[in-house]
């Protein structure tokens, strides 16, 4: 836990991810197979129900504290004084010092999104997008090709049981926290939480996602003050509109030596170009 905050209460309610099943193949064999969890979770603040999530509950309270970050609930650490997880009865109750200012307006402000696992927004978080103000990026190429390298050792969870989307902070080429979830926005969300928690620091950050970048996710990540996105999948058109807006590098499609660089050109550096394109860009000058 972080120094920020010593007298927060926090429980530590992180469970099983998967469970073993059989099923029967196409040679008609029983097999023994990990499928992942999925658990519901319902967030009370301050005894008001606010959200269920669907989650693995791999960091359940690093997924609620980063939850109530990006959708504006609460706007730092220090407010907290406990958040306490119970999977008996499927509820994380967080208190807070004081009553989170606009509450019942957030609770009616909902936008149906295309997220996995969530599904709804917090209709005013679109509103102050406007005011986030991100450091201008730097990437290189050979980093981004070192980084998917590195990336490819913690889809722990992925690689026994499918079905769950991981999400990371990385410095470099260095990935420094990661997690997996049922959704890549609870993953995202436990990444916001854990970034609190840790004191992670957003600057020279690049955040990676195996799910498409939507909307709400370079909003989310926007508001963690990160300026590059690095997705395995592909990006939306209003997704790509925000980045735009916001100055945020994008690179989607990416895998071993491939990538689509959608926003941010003139902070990408191409120093890993193969020699045949170098080559032929030598041969045309």
């Amino acid at each position: 836990m972080s120094s920020q905050n010593m007298k927060l209460v926090l429980s530590k309610a992180a469970t099983h991810l998967t469970e073993s099943v059989k099923a029967l193949d196409e040679k008609g064999q029983f097999r023994v197979v990990e499928i992942a969890c999925e658990r519901p979770l319902t967030i009370y603040l301050n005894k008001r129900e606010i959200v269920t999530l669907m989650t693995l509950g791999g960091d359940p309270e690093a997924l609620v504290l980063g939850y109530l970050r990006n959708q504006g609930f609460i706007l730092a650490l220090e407010e907290v004084q406990a958040v306490q997880v119970d999977w008996d009865v499927e509820a994380a109750v967080v208190v807070t010092s004081g009553e989170p200012p606009g509450l019942e307006d957030k609770l009616q402000q909902r936008t149906v999104t295309t997220g996995c696992g969530q599904g709804t927004m917090f209709g005013s978080l679109m509103e102050k997008i406007a005011e986030v103000s991100l450091p201008k990026a730097h990437i290189k190429q050979s980093t981004v090709y070192a980084l998917l390298n590195n990336l490819n050792r913690h889809n722990e969870t992925y690689k026994n049981a499918g079905a769950v989307h991981g999400c990371a902070i990385c410095e470099g080429e260095e990935v420094v926290a990661f997690v997996e979830d049922v959704g890549r926005h609870n993953a995202v969300d436990t990444l916001a939480g854990r970034m609190w928690l840790d004191g992670i620091s957003e600057e020279n950050k690049i955040f990676y996602t195996t799910g498409r970048l939507t909307s709400e996710m370079v909003i989310k990540v926007a508001q963690m003050g990160i300026p590059v996105l690095l997705s395995r999948s592909g990006v939306t058109q209003m997704g790509l509109e925000l980045a735009q807006e916001l100055g945020i590098t994008m690179l989607a499609r990416a895998k071993g030596k491939h990538f689509l660089l959608f926003s941010g050109e003139d902070s990408l550096l191409l120093d890993a170009m193969p020699e045949s394109k170098i080559q032929a860009m030598e041969a045309v000058s």
